[in-house]
């Protein structure tokens, strides 16, 4: 072993040995519950064994300690809410946190980064809006906003005329979710719109499906299973940002059953499915696990709370296939969301999509729990001699200080920061 790497053991060692109760004194989580934090493949070895995928932080694997002291004057007289590390849109409003998301990842100035198209989805119905994030990347390389009680917020009238959407390649400028009433969808005259309507999720998920094997011309053979259940919501918006990054769908079952729609198109993968199965088995039943593997190879990614669930899939990676996103390393965007208000992590997926292609990361109650420590370590960049060549991370944090406070923020936004290789605080002699 050479030095750097002998440096390296000998400080994770070390990190380990002075950690005995940092985390726990501020969630009240024992160990126990630690090494339960993650199950990223409950049905064995042997799949990850024969598909190479990596479910473990193997990069650094020490807990991060939470800090000793506190400075209660931090958030005082502020005039800006975003850290180094962290952007922080502050708003508690999905609504305009769609359209400060829009801003942000399209500025549109030019062709060049104007939107393709325009998504509208109804805030209100998280299945339908989560299932239409898979037109964020193809065909329409362009923004979720959201409509609210079946009507179009002026402030997205305002920002879907400032995106001014060029069109995809049959022309269509403007993908409504749902059925909004008519008097609504006169005020989208002056662009060509196509409506996507279904009576039910399952079916509705299956028709994006399907408009999306036509827009790109293929059918994607992995698929994310999740559940359409009020209880699993938490558990499956996660997913949102893996399908606005990349090509895989969405499609719904219950707890115990598979609706004929998603049988139908699980069918049209001709037994070749690579079936991504979204939560633990309270919210997926082995037994639906089961009838699932009739039509392709079935792994489960789960975890036993919604920011476990989160930090599984941030960390699962198949190597087989190249599904899921394989954060083992420093140098990647995180996009980070509180629990209590999971429509704002929807209106934030496009943060997937462009710039720093960010997971989304619960904040328990807009705190961070240790699973997300653990995440945080992992991620660690480090500099031997020059700091100016990163690696970097970056968050993007929504809500205000109501959802997730300053003190968080800044706990994030430290733990994100380069740090020397060799250990200790500051940047050295830089």
């Amino acid at each position: 072993m050479d030095m750097k790497k002998l440096r390296k053991t000998f400080m994770a060692l070390f990190a380990s040995a002075l950690i005995a109760a940092g985390c726990n004194a501020q969630n009240g989580t024992g160990s126990n519950d630690r090494d339960r934090s993650m199950d990223h493949n409950q049905h064995g070895s042997s799949h990850s064994n024969e598909t190479g995928m990596e479910t473990k932080n193997e990069a650094k694997g020490a807990q991060v300690q939470e800090p000793v002291t506190y400075n209660k004057n931090a958030g005082q007289n502020l005039l800006t809410r975003s850290t180094k590390n962290v952007t922080r849109l502050n708003t508690d409003d999905p609504v305009e946190l769609s359209v400060l998301v829009s801003q942000m990842v399209w500025p549109a100035t030019h062709q060049e980064n104007q939107p393709n198209g325009v998504i509208l989805a109804p805030v209100e119905h998280w299945q339908a809006t989560l299932a239409a994030a898979d037109l964020i990347h193809h065909p329409n390389n362009g923004p979720l906003l959201l409509t609210k009680d079946k009507a179009i917020p002026n402030q997205v009238l305002n920002e879907i005329r400032r995106l001014n959407p060029l069109g995809t390649k049959n022309g269509t400028q403007i993908f409504v979710i749902g059925n909004l009433p008519k008097q609504e969808l006169d005020k989208l005259k002056r662009y060509k719109v196509q409506q996507i309507d279904a009576t039910d999720d399952a079916e509705l998920a299956q028709k994006i499906d399907q408009l999306y094997a036509e827009a790109a011309g293929n059918l994607p053979e992995s698929v994310i299973i999740g559940s359409f259940e009020e209880k699993a919501k938490l558990f499956t918006i996660p997913a949102a940002n893996w399908i606005a990054h990349m090509e895989e769908p969405i499609l719904y079952v219950g707890q115990n059953e598979i609706p004929e729609q998603t049988v139908d198109a699980l069918k049209k993968r001709k037994g070749k499915a690579n079936i991504y199965v979204f939560g633990p088995e309270s919210i997926i039943s082995e037994e639906v696990e089961e009838k699932l593997k009739k039509f392709g190879k079935v792994t489960r990614i789960s975890g036993d709370t919604p920011a476990q669930q989160s930090v599984a899939f941030a960390l699962f990676k198949d190597k087989r296939t190249g599904f899921g996103w394989g954060l083992n390393d420093p140098g990647h965007g995180l996009s980070f969301v509180s629990t209590k208000s999971p429509e704002m992590a929807l209106a934030a997926t496009p943060f997937s999509h462009l710039g720093k292609h960010a997971p989304l990361i619960w904040l328990e109650n807009g705190g961070i729990t240790p699973e997300v420590y653990d995440l945080l370590a992992g991620l660690k960049p480090t500099f031997e001699d020059d700091p100016t060549k990163g690696p970097y991370n970056h968050a993007y944090l929504s809500g205000t200080e109501k959802l997730v406070s300053y003190q968080t923020q800044g706990m994030i936004d430290e733990k994100l920061e380069i740090a020397p290789e060799s250990g200790g605080g500051g940047h050295g002699g830089h």
